[in-house]
């Protein structure tokens, strides 16, 4: 028996592999986003408390009744000859009869993802800019974005390509209207 030639890895798979080899110290995430491994460090508090405010509105008003994770990891598309994104939102919705997250493995496709949400932290332009593109790229609906910097809450909604087609931004404080499935509401009087 020959032994068959190996064909040599591309940047983009050497990358992706190193990637999924990672052992992150406990707590700290380590993402693939745009071709860049991004780790970043357990959040503090206040970013958990919005996260919590989220979750228990949803919980209390959403219209259909949702699944919640605060740390599956999603793969979405990437533009550029870069590898899959590999990216672990803050929060992540899906509706409860979809099953999304059981059995599934640690990085899922987002076919049936209604809704992410990111909280601003050590790196917010991540969250404002890059994030934002990958979430479109993957077709989810709706990218919920909380920018602890600006107090403000933006709205990130028709994803068409690399971006989302519509956004609304809102100060702390003010109702922002959540579309179907969710169909209320959300109060972010508490968020600063």
């Amino acid at each position: 028996m020959t032994a068959m030639a190996h064909e040599p890895l591309t940047q983009a798979e050497v990358l992706l592999e190193g990637f999924l080899a990672l052992d992150t110290p406990e707590g700290f995430r380590a993402e693939l986003i745009e071709g860049e491994i991004v780790v970043t460090p357990p959040p503090d508090g206040d970013h958990e408390d919005c996260i919590g405010l989220i979750v228990d509105q949803v919980a209390r008003r959403a219209r259909t009744r949702m699944q919640f994770s605060g740390n599956k990891g999603l793969k979405l598309r990437s533009g550029g000859g870069c590898p899959k994104n590999h990216a672990i939102p803050d929060g992540t919705f899906a509706p409860l009869d979809l099953r999304l997250f059981r059995g599934a493995d640690p990085w899922m496709p987002c076919e049936g993802v209604a809704l992410v949400v990111e909280v601003t932290s050590t790196k917010p332009q991540a969250d404002r800019e890059a994030k934002r593109r990958c979430y479109a790229r993957g077709g989810i609906p709706l990218y919920l974005l909380i920018d602890r910097d600006d107090s403000s809450v933006t709205l990130f909604s028709e994803p068409e390509g690399d971006d989302y087609r519509q956004h609304m931004t809102i100060p702390y404080g003010k109702p922002l209207p959540l579309p179907e499935p969710f169909a209320f509401d959300l109060e972010t009087g508490d968020f600063g």
